[in-house]
C-alpha cells in the first residue's frame, strides 16, 4: 500500500513545530491503544528526518485507523504527509512526513526491525500528557 507524495503544507496557516507535532502524534498513537508507543530525537544522528514515532498495534485495522488519524493530525498541524506506505500484510505500516516519520508495526514485526536499538544513541522525547488527579 503506498500513496503518492503530498509534499509540506505550502499555506499560509500557522505550523506546530515539529517536536510538538511529534509528540501529539505520539499520544494519538497512545490514546489509540497501541503499545510500546516511544518518540525518538534523530537530530544530528539521520539525514533522513529528525524524529520518529515507534509504536505496536493490537490489528492490521487499528494499525490503518491510528495512521489515518495521524494523517489528518498532520494536516491540523500543518504537516501534510509525504508518503504513506505499508507491506503487504499491514504489519508495518509507515506515516513520513519528512521531518517525523511514524512507524505502525505487529508486535513481531517490531521485534525483527528493532529500529530503537538501530537509533540506541537516539534520545527518547517525553511525549505523555500529565495524568489528571482529583
Amino acid at each position: 500500500m503506498e500513496s503518492p507524495p503530498e509534499g509540506r503544507d505550502s499555506g499560509s496557516g500557522q505550523q506546530m513545530s515539529a517536536v510538538d507535532f511529534a509528540r501529539a502524534a505520539a499520544q494519538l498513537a497512545c490514546d489509540s491503544h497501541c503499545e510500546d508507543v516511544r518518540l525518538l530525537d534523530l537530530r544530528g544522528l539521520s539525514q533522513i528526518c529528525d524524529l520518529i514515532v515507534v509504536a505496536s498495534g493490537t490489528s492490521d485495522r487499528q494499525m490503518r485507523s491510528v495512521a489515518a488519524e495521524i494523517e489528518a493530525l498532520g494536516q491540523t498541524a500543518g504537516y501534510q504527509r509525504f508518503r504513506v506506505t505499508g507491506d503487504s500484510l499491514d504489519t508495518w505500516i509507515v506515516v513520513d512526513f519528512i521531518d517525523l516519520i511514524v512507524h505502525l508495526f505487529e508486535p513481531g514485526r517490531r521485534q525483527y526491525y528493532d529500529l530503537e536499538n538501530l537509533w540506541a544513541d537516539a534520545p527518547e522525547i517525553d511525549f505523555q500528557r500529565p495524568s489528571a488527579t482529583g
